[in-house]
């Protein structure tokens, strides 16, 4: 396959810019200590894939995927309504990047831990976005950061929450 010229250059300049620049900021977030059951819900209303759980005082404590909440999901239901998010954050210190660090450095720890993507810290240790495999594929391809959640994408109707509005776009009823 040939290569453009420049497009090595465009390549390496991707790769030096820092995870802020790259990473989504507009991301759905939830509380260590919300129910499994709300974790679905947002997953389902906003198309995420990853759900970054943070404490009270806005620290991240880790990223739930989509694949684990919906295994938890499998257990009876009158157990899910007990079931805390941080019950299913691993027991080791998740793999994360912080904002000024180079998208080269991020792509690399994403390589090394098997991740598609990282919560982005800012220095006081607060959440900033997340950086998904995807964004560094779009930026190599010279898209603009989607300032969107991650993986939004339109998804047909689900049931809601009470006390949860409903999902962008959908015209229906809520059921209570």
């Amino acid at each position: 396959m040939e290569q453009q010229p420049g497009a090595a250059n465009d390549e390496q300049e991707v790769l030096a810019r820092t995870v802020a620049d790259v990473m989504r900021t507009a991301v759905v977030t939830i509380a260590v200590d919300e129910t499994v059951l709300v974790a679905w819900e947002l997953l389902e209303r906003y198309g995420s894939r990853h759900l970054p759980v943070v404490r009270q005082d806005g620290r991240c404590a880790g990223l739930l995927d989509r694949a684990d909440v919906a295994v938890a999901c499998a257990a009876p239901a009158a157990s899910l309504s007990r079931l805390r998010v941080d019950e299913l954050l691993p027991a080791h210190r998740p793999a994360l990047v912080h904002a000024e660090q180079t998208v080269r450095r991020a792509a690399d720890l994403m390589s090394c831990t098997e991740a598609d993507a990282l919560p982005v810290l800012e220095e006081d240790g607060r959440l900033a976005g997340v950086l998904t495999a995807a964004d560094i594929v779009a930026a190599l391809a010279g898209r603009p950061v989607r300032k969107e959640p991650a993986d939004a994408r339109p998804q047909p109707p689900s049931t809601v929450l009470p006390g949860l509005p409903p999902r962008r776009g959908y015209r229906g009823t809520a059921v209570p």
